[in-house]
């Protein structure tokens, strides 16, 4: 019997990712009601590389704002983190994001899911080094050495 390469067992390649897939943030559903706001853009004369498909790159986005990871460690399952924050900056800019928001908003409002009684705020906060205000002036123990 002679073997082949053909024939041989492939090695998996060792790749660095979760054991499972980040579950996606939007339905169908939900992605109907705001499909018309993220319009997919036709080729142009020149031709070129076709552009990401929009709903990919906002459950990009949205994995990333909804856990709070740096772009960098966005899942391969997503576009790429550079056309994802390209994209969240250019809705941000023209009013696609807060359309977006403000629709499936409304929607949940019509469906009676949003308790407006109850409001939460969240933030990060971070003092200043030392108790002191960033724009102090610094003390003469910081002065630059000789």
């Amino acid at each position: 019997m002679i073997l082949t390469l053909a024939w041989w067992p492939r090695r998996a390649q060792n790749h660095a990712v979760s054991m499972t897939e980040p579950r996606l943030e939007l339905t169908d559903a939900q992605w109907v009601v705001i499909e018309d706001l993220f319009p997919q853009p036709t080729m142009g004369r020149r031709g070129g590389r076709p552009r990401v498909p929009p709903r990919a790159c906002l459950e990009g986005i949205l994995w990333v704002l909804r856990s709070g990871a740096r772009w960098k460690d966005l899942p391969t399952i997503f576009p790429s983190p550079a056309t994802c924050w390209r994209r969240l900056k250019d809705w941000t800019e023209d009013g696609t994001f807060q359309k977006a928001w403000a629709r499936l908003l409304r929607l949940l409002d019509r469906f009676h899911k949003i308790d407006w009684d109850e409001a939460l705020a969240d933030g990060s906060f971070a003092r200043a080094k030392k108790g002191a205000n960033s724009s102090g002036k610094p003390s003469a123990a910081r002065e630059a050495r000789s």
